[in-house]
């Protein structure tokens, strides 16, 4: 709390009703972001063995978010809950600056991670002869970059360039968006920030995921001259483009509302601009570290496959697998290895074992059955041209191919 000479006063500037929505709601996101957070990193060490170098940026944007929702929430919460008792919550200088600093911090390595992870695509996707050869050396460098670039902009006000205070409605501590009209320095401290932490990523993310789309599409559209169209490829090609209007819908939801009243402030009469404009514009913002675990437990199927082999793994530990009647199938494991009796026919004939058994909880013991049969089922292949080689690719491959350089 600090000496009563060293604290100062956050005094609110929206009604009660405003600042108890605003508690209620991080109460909301907080909870939300710490267990889909929690989730997604439990899911990336879970798989750590096969993580693929691009996927360690989502494991980046998992820790910065997490990073975010625990240093900001806290605080946060029983400001804005009891901003408008007698007895105010006091901050001092340092708790103040230690706020915005982590907030700024976390907040800018989450959306950099963001522009990276959407350029590596890029590269995967629309230029595979240099993105195959994109490596875990260069994705653990690039990711400790998108730390360093972050760090640029949070050390800023701490050294004078830029300035740390009180939000504009008055519960919270970030960047002083008044300062630019007292200051020359913090007048290019934001400029700068504006332009290289919100236009360029922004304008990164929209061309990267923009030309993904159009190399699918046509990537697509030559495949289809010798398959039907109703195979797996338009499967990849729907999920790939949902995770690209996702991530983007998602940035600019999160980031531009922010983006605006700052500016307007900034450049403005910050007297202007109204309390409730930024308190929702700072809401808008923090969901980016609920919306961000979603988007890639939802639209990422390796991370959704690995969090339901685990889900099905501890039901079974916990619960064991069920026998409802000697014809229904049973599943067991023996020295780590896991088989499966299918259900017979009326007629007595047993399924096709490449088929999952709809009465055991754990599936993925159907996958050696499954690998093993298709060495005898004929594969239709086609030629395909990648970069200035053709090569021949069995129809079944194409969607996997394409999956496992976007998805």
């Amino acid at each position: 709390m600090g000496n009563a000479s060293e604290a100062f006063l956050l005094n609110s500037k929206i009604s009660k009703d405003s600042d108890i929505l605003m508690g209620t709601i991080y109460i909301i996101m907080g909870v939300l972001s710490m267990l889909g957070n929690g989730i997604l990193l439990f899911v990336a060490y879970r798989k750590k063995s096969t993580l693929k170098p691009a996927e360690f940026f989502v494991v980046n944007l998992a820790i910065s978010d997490l990073g975010m929702t625990i240093s900001l929430f806290p605080l946060a919460i029983p400001v804005c809950i009891h901003s408008h008792r007698t007895i105010m919550w006091l901050f001092n200088k340092t708790i103040c600056t230690g706020y915005a600093f982590c907030g700024v911090l976390f907040g800018l390595c989450s959306l950099t991670n963001l522009t990276v992870l959407s350029s590596v695509c890029w590269l995967k996707v629309c230029c595979p002869n240099y993105g195959n050869k994109f490596s875990y050396c260069h994705a653990s460098m690039l990711v400790a970059g998108v730390w360093c670039y972050a760090g640029v902009f949070a050390v800023g006000p701490l050294s004078g360039w830029g300035e740390y205070g009180p939000e504009p409605y008055g519960t919270a501590c970030c960047i002083n968006w008044e300062a630019p009209g007292r200051s020359f320095a913090a007048m290019s401290y934001i400029i700068c920030l504006f332009f290289f932490c919100y236009i360029v990523p922004s304008t990164v993310i929209f061309l990267s995921y923009t030309f993904i789309l159009m190399t699918v599409r046509g990537s697509r559209q030559a495949v289809q001259q010798h398959m039907p169209p109703q195979n797996k490829i338009s499967n990849a090609q729907t999920l790939i483009i949902k995770l690209s209007v996702a991530v983007c819908i998602g940035f600019l939801t999160a980031w531009s509302p922010y983006a605006i009243v700052a500016m307007w402030a900034a450049f403005g009469d910050a007297l202007e601009v109204p309390a409730i404009a930024f308190a929702w514009a700072a809401i808008f913002a923090k969901s980016s570290t609920l919306y961000n675990p979603i988007v890639y437990l939802v639209f990422k199927p390796n991370f959704r496959r690995s969090l339901c082999r685990d889900v099905a793994l501890c039901r079974s530990t916990l619960c064991g697998c069920q026998h409802s009647s000697p014809s229904k199938g049973t599943c067991s494991q023996f020295n780590h290895k896991e088989e499966c009796n299918s259900t017979q026919f009326s007629n007595g004939l047993p399924e096709n074992h490449g088929t999952t058994c709809r009465h055991c909880a754990c599936p993925e013991a159907f996958t050696g059955a499954r690998e093993n049969l298709t060495e005898y089922i004929p594969q239709q292949t086609f030629r395909i041209l990648k970069g200035s080689i053709h090569s021949e690719v069995a129809e079944s491959q194409l969607s996997i191919d394409m999956q496992s350089d976007f998805l």
